[in-house]
């Protein structure tokens, strides 16, 4: 079927059934391994990692619908064709609702077999081909989202290259808008669970009351509302990577469970006692002082432990004043893309002004920044006066950048006149559009977003 004879197990307690499989599987170019009842199947699949099952459901020992329960938390992925007899066809059909691929009802046609396991196999091998797809594009994605000049973050990428290989729980910790979610989905997307999802929770913007629901999920009737089961955030992750943003936020009595988690891999649903294994990894990241909260028992040293197994530190813009510029051309970029806007860079005045702050909102303060300029200018290219006040501001005992304001009776300077003219062409636009500002903007030839801006900016409503 496929040049690189895939594997096949064949479980079933009648031995003709195996061998007349065996044969027929053979002869489509499979490798095929025979099991006669469920545990020998697990055992191996556990062995062999094959391609396909196909599965008696009536068995000794372990039935099929065990052996499947079995398979399915060894791979989630696994393909299980399940051999039924007709009386029996609700518990297969139930079968494929627990994750098995189809079902086959005996006696079965040996043609229906090559059909459904060339199916399973194709889909098997797309799976890897987009798997294969989505590493190469998120690695080449990965590695040009981390934009640098500065030695210190340049080695910090490397560390994050060579870490991210392994299984290790990690802890980010920096200043708000360094770019810490930006590591942590390097850690994934330059692992091993790159094909896996990356679940991101921010710990701080989900309520007390809600946040153990959120990590674990919970069964049916846990609480008022609670009208199915529902998946937990760890779920979710399953042979992937979660990344639990402000750590630090957590309770008490959840880095507890956390804690567990972390030592056990399994945990229960809010309402339920069954326990329930996870394949995850942990990246955490914070922007407060976790050993301080640990001297003052606000957060527990054990937990600490357990994720401060490989500690990341990013920078401060301040301390990589190198990627000011590149960072600011880079989200010119984006943003005048994003909103269809042509310019032609940062007059050398604004460059000076970007270069020349501390920017103690870092790279998010940035690129609000320069996405506000891109918005706000009228001219052809980036102008002191398009960025924010408090940018426009040299270091402290440097002068204004922005011109100073006239008194009454001189010329007002050109922007000012520029902005009255440009809030008088908004104001008709908007009468002629009956104040629908979707076509307004269309009829200006800007964004909504643009728009928008302008019209906070003057003061029109």
């Amino acid at each position: 079927m496929t040049p690189d004879h895939p594997t096949a197990i064949v479980c079933d307690d009648d031995e003709a059934i195996r061998r007349m499989l065996a044969a027929v599987l053979g002869k489509e170019g499979l490798r095929v391994v025979t099991a006669c009842d469920g545990a020998e199947a697990v055992e191996a699949y556990r062995r062999e990692r094959p391609d396909v099952v196909l599965m008696d459901i009536r068995m000794p020992r372990m039935s099929g619908l065990e052996a499947l329960s079995a398979i399915m938390g060894i791979d989630r992925k696994a393909s299980v064709i399940l051999m039924t007899a007709f009386a029996e066809v609700g518990t297969a059909v139930r079968a494929i609702k627990d994750g098995a691929f189809d079902y086959v009802i005996k006696p079965f046609d040996l043609d229906e077999i090559r059909v459904l396991v060339k199916r399973a196999l194709d889909i098997r091998s797309m799976r890897e081909e987009n798997a294969s797809l989505r590493r190469e594009l998120s690695e080449r994605l990965g590695s040009e989202a981390i934009l640098t000049n500065c030695p210190q973050m340049v080695s910090l990428k490397q560390t994050v290259a060579k870490v991210a290989r392994s299984q290790a729980t990690v802890l980010v910790h920096g200043e708000s808008g360094t770019g810490k979610e930006l590591f942590a989905s390097a850690l994934h997307y330059w692992s091993p669970r790159a094909a896996g999802p990356f679940v991101k929770v921010n710990c701080a913007a989900i309520p007390e009351t809600l946040l153990e629901t959120e990590f674990f999920g919970c069964e049916r009737g846990a609480f008022t509302g609670a009208t199915a089961q529902r998946r937990g955030r760890f779920e979710m992750a399953e042979h992937g990577t979660l990344f639990l943003d402000e750590i630090g936020e957590i309770t008490p009595a959840l880095q507890v469970k956390l804690l567990r988690v972390l030592q056990e891999r399994e945990f229960e649903r809010v309402g339920g006692s069954k326990p329930v294994k996870v394949d995850v990894r942990i990246v955490a990241a914070t922007n407060r002082d976790l050993e301080a909260m640990v001297r003052e028992g606000t957060f527990r040293q054990d937990l600490f432990f357990r994720l401060n197994v490989v500690s990341l530190r990013t920078l401060p813009l301040r301390e990589r004043p190198e990627d000011v510029i590149l960072l600011a051309n880079h989200f010119l970029d984006r943003f005048c893309a994003e909103n269809g806007v042509e310019l032609r860079g940062f007059d050398p005045a604004a460059l000076k002004c970007l270069s020349s702050y501390d920017w103690p909102g870092n790279v998010r303060e940035l690129a609000n920044a320069v996405e506000r300029a891109v918005v706000m200018t009228t001219s052809n290219q980036i102008l002191p006066e398009d960025l924010p006040d408090n940018v426009r501001r040299q270091r402290a005992g440097s002068s204004e950048v922005e011109p100073a304001p006239t008194t009454a009776g001189e010329d007002r300077p050109l922007r000012v006149q520029v902005g009255d003219f440009e809030a008088e062409v908004i104001r008709r636009a908007l009468t002629r559009h009956q104040g629908n500002r979707a076509r307004t903007a269309a009829g200006l030839g800007i964004s909504r977003r643009a728009l928008l801006y302008k019209l906070q900016e003057y003061g029109i409503s």
